[in-house]
């Protein structure tokens, strides 16, 4: 029978990992259950009265009682409950109640759909960039679009660099990660579309992107990437994206100004380019440039001031200042 010890060490285990803030309640809408424990229990408290198809706190906090209760899984009678289940619902619901509790769940959706077998190993591999399907998938692609390895090399680099001046999270952590990896494969992927026409490259990237098999991302991350491609050139104010997410923000101009500063399709010399946000001035960034170097690469200064004036256009800033 669960034990309250049983649930608080589940608690305890996922406290070692520090991305829980990746799934805080205003991150997501709706939280979906599938599967083995989370059938069997939707089962059993549909039996006893509860709404079908959902697994609540209070209907957890109700079922866990009547384990306490009887004390011993030869005693269970609980309508709805297979034989099969008797044995391993104390522990699974253990770890459901401290799921609940963790994620500050109030209501869970039960689907007859299921994981597909892996998929968590699958996950852990990601923390490998040798072993992530989604790096993998990128390489793939940029190959079979017959981008330019050499130039997606230098704008990524540049872009991770400037990302990293905007970044509020800690470097190394998971978000911190992820927000690199991304802006990564972004850079690896932005000339993808030239593959049909230079003409609008970008709109044909980021169709590419929503209209091809792509193994290892989720839906989300997919449409993530492919507004970062999109985005990475041309109007700002037509681009369908929210402006309050600052991380995408943060991403979408760091990738952009790699884009300008690489537009000679050489190492630029860019260390005379600093960016940094604003301490004074709420949702602006600022872009100090060198005077000596304006003058010695006239039309990166020019795309530069530009996109400065791109960004007018936004709910956010770009201010550029020489020194």
């Amino acid at each position: 029978m669960p034990k309250t010890t049983g649930i608080q060490e589940t608690k305890l285990r996922w406290k070692q990992h520090d991305n829980l803030v990746s799934y805080a309640k205003d991150a997501w809408d709706i939280a979906y259950g599938s599967s083995g424990t989370v059938s069997a229990v939707s089962e059993a408290l549909t039996q006893a009265g509860w709404p079908a198809d959902r697994v609540t706190k209070e209907g957890i906090d109700w079922l866990k009682a009547q384990l306490i209760r009887i004390g011993h899984v030869d005693k269970l009678k609980l309508d709805g409950l297979k034989e099969e289940r008797k044995t391993v619902i104390g522990g699974g619901l253990s770890v459901l109640s401290a799921l609940l509790d963790l994620f500050s769940i109030e209501e869970l959706m039960v689907t007859p759909g299921a994981l597909r077998n892996g998929v968590l190993y699958d996950l852990l591999d990601r923390e490998d960039e040798s072993k992530d399907t989604r790096a993998l998938t990128v390489s793939g692609l940029r190959k079979a679009f017959q981008a330019d390895s050499a130039q997606a090399h230098r704008v990524s680099k540049i872009a991770s660099e400037f990302l990293k001046k905007l970044q509020t999270f800690e470097e190394g952590s998971s978000e911190w990660t992820r927000l690199q990896k991304k802006i990564s494969w972004a850079a690896q992927l932005h000339e993808i579309g030239n593959v049909i026409s230079h003409t609008d490259s970008h709109k044909h990237g980021a169709y590419i992107l929503e209209n091809t098999d792509t193994p290892g991302f989720a839906k989300h991350e997919l449409h993530r990437l492919s507004l970062l491609v999109l985005g990475h050139k041309g109007k700002l104010r037509k681009l369908d994206i929210d402006f309050e997410d600052e991380h995408l923000v943060c991403q979408l101009l760091s990738l952009r100004l790699a884009v300008i500063l690489c537009h000679a399709r050489r190492d630029p010399e860019h260390s005379a380019v600093q960016l940094k946000k604003s301490k004074t001035i709420d949702r602006c960034f600022e872009l100090t440039i060198d005077p000596l170097w304006a003058q010695r690469f006239p039309q990166s200064n020019h795309l530069l001031q530009q996109e400065a004036l791109a960004w007018q256009k936004t709910s956010w800033k770009l201010r550029i200042q020489m020194a």
